[in-house]
């Protein structure tokens, strides 16, 4: 007769089997995010038009590395920009997989389901899952390198396996600069994993009793010492050679390896590049001596005092809102935060592997989420790398208190405290359930696959400017130039050339005299069209001009702007005139 740990497995086997089916559903619809069309679809369709890489000095985007991009090359080549939002998809499938088989391993299979599928559920991998993003090929990536990692300890510290949990951190440097952070940590795990196994002298399959031996203290022998140095840097250099071919094309373009980061460091203000003098005229992202830390940014804009800004690792847990920065922009589930935290209990009775593996990944998963916090404005997609540690910690958490009622109450009582505790862990599942549901509601996939909406009906219910980008495509000659006003810098779905400059035109209206100055200026430049987004065009000019400058835009507009269409609080305009 099955046991109740069988039923439960099918259960969850369904659960899972329903809930990527529903992910797959909602993926299958035109992208809409904003990042994704400018940049991890963008970038690929300009070097297919193109006929291959090249710079675009006035794209920051395009000096990112970008791994996953590369793959979205390929369906999009073949003109469909559905099929990467499924690649995408497949690295959290993936992920998943990694956690089964490390939770399989170290508990048992009903646990390691379970783990997939609180993976799978959490809000913030399902909105990943159906948009076309890279964040969950990082996941990936650092994942498999931290459970190649203890594969590393477990199977006597074999070169191989840390190659091949180099190897991993490689793959995700490549796919996100935030790999840096894993790359920091994961390096700095090599050499005091195996200093403290030396140190120790653990046996080769359990990490055994600790050595007091005072002539070789915590950090082993000196001929220990420099081999943990030198496992080190193998997996340094062996991640970097990975990471390399992004590394070697930034040189070559800008002299910066990974450039925009650290840029003052590579290209000194008195020895400014050609890229120098374009990050600061287009980005500006020069320093600035009175430039606002993120923190001062928190409270001045939100109103937020220093005791909730120094929550901000633990609010992120509880407080997330999709589409809000105040807010993180994703949400995780309040399981993630305590559930780990419940590893702990019963740490006594593991065994010194997984008290060493379980340090490990929590040491991993704040100091991931510490940095992120300390040195740029929360959002959780940025923290993304330490979801799956946590949630390796979370059945950690599970089976220890299971395992403790079972311990210590009568049979009934057992019962009692395992179907309290099943009722909590449902209510906070459940949350995961609303968002998927939410989901079907917003992104409404039903209705452009049953044919009921057409493809650019659909479009432009997220991005309202798709009509006049479309007007653009169908009537604008081939080598037209628009000059976009306030349209966040989203060029996909355009096959015009596009430039996204207000800087360069506030500049030329304040140096202009007349509007015959305007108009030569703009058609030095090569720009033949503008394309305004009307509220915040009309804003900027009353932030900007005062009289004189006012009028000779107005006239600009008069003599030399001829309005072609107009739709949605956005408009296409052609420049005339000699």
């Amino acid at each position: 007769m099955p046991s109740a740990a069988s039923y439960i497995k099918v259960i969850i086997i369904v659960l899972l089997a329903v809930l990527i089916c529903c992910i797959i559903i909602l993926s299958l619809v035109p992208p809409v995010s904003k990042d994704a069309l400018t940049h991890h679809l963008a970038i690929p369709k300009l070097y297919l038009k193109h006929g291959g890489m090249y710079e675009i000095p006035d794209i920051e985007f395009s000096y990112y590395p970008m791994n996953l991009e590369l793959l979205y090359l390929i369906p999009l080549y073949f003109g469909n920009d559905i099929i990467p939002k499924i690649i995408h998809f497949l690295f959290a499938l993936s992920t998943a997989w990694l956690i089964y088989y490390y939770l399989n391993k170290r508990i048992n299979s009903l646990y390691a389901l379970l783990g997939a599928l609180f993976f799978l559920s959490i809000p913030i991998i399902i909105k990943l899952s159906i948009t076309v993003y890279v964040d969950l090929g990082l996941i990936f990536f650092s994942t498999a390198s931290l459970i190649y990692l203890f594969k590393w300890i477990e199977d006597h510290f074999q070169l191989k396996n840390l190659l091949r949990s180099a190897i991993c951190c490689g793959f995700a440097l490549g796919v996100k600069y935030n790999g840096l952070i894993a790359l920091l940590f994961l390096n700095l795990f090599v050499p005091l994993i195996y200093a403290r196994r030396a140190a120790a002298h653990m046996n080769l399959r359990g990490l055994g009793k600790t050595s007091h031996n005072k002539s070789s203290g915590w950090y082993g022998k000196p001929s220990d010492q420099i081999k943990s140095i030198g496992y080190g840097l193998v997996f340094l250099i062996v991640s970097l050679m990975v990471f390399s071919p992004w590394m070697i094309r930034n040189t070559l373009w800008t002299n910066n390896p990974v450039y925009p980061l650290f840029n003052t460091i590579f290209n000194p203000p008195n020895d400014k590049s050609y890229s120098e003098i374009v990050n600061e005229r287009v980005f500006d992202s020069s320093p600035s001596k009175n430039k606002l830390t993120h923190f001062s940014f928190r409270t001045l804009m939100y109103n937020e005092p220093w005791w909730r800004i120094a929550l901000i690792p633990v609010r992120i847990f509880f407080e997330g809102q999709d589409g809000t920065p105040k807010y993180f922009d994703g949400r995780l589930n309040p399981l993630l935060f305590f559930l780990p935290l419940l590893a702990v209990v019963g740490l006594k009775k593991n065994t010194d592997m997984i008290r060493f593996e379980k340090a490990i990944l929590l040491s991993y998963a704040i100091l991931f989420i510490l940095l992120v916090f300390f040195f740029i404005d929360m959002r959780i997609r940025w923290i993304a790398p330490a979801i799956p540690p946590l949630v390796i910690l979370s059945m950690f958490g599970l089976h220890e208190v299971y395992a403790l009622i079972a311990e210590r109450f009568s049979e009934k009582g057992s019962k009692v405290f395992t179907g309290l505790v099943s009722v909590i862990i449902v209510l906070l599942v459940s949350l995961n359930v609303n968002y998927l549901l939410n989901q079907f509601r917003d992104v409404d996939p039903l209705s452009y696959i049953l044919g009921r909406v057409g493809r650019d009906d659909y479009i432009e219910r997220f991005r309202i400017e798709h009509p006049t980008i479309q007007f653009a495509n169908q009537n604008l000659s081939e080598n037209a130039e628009i000059l976009c006003l306030f349209l966040g810098k989203r060029r996909y779905y355009s096959d015009r050339e596009m430039i996204f400059d207000e800087a360069y035109l506030l500049d030329t209206l304040k140096r202009a005299k007349s509007s015959t100055d305007v108009l030569m200026r703009l058609q030095k430049r090569g720009i033949t069209h503008l394309l305004i987004r009307y509220d915040l065009f009309n804003q900027w000019q009353i932030d900007n001009f005062g009289k004189g400058k006012k009028a000779i835009f107005t006239k600009f507009f008069e003599e030399h702007v001829k309005p072609l269409f107009s739709r949605n609080n956005y408009g296409l305009f052609e420049l005339k005139g000699p």
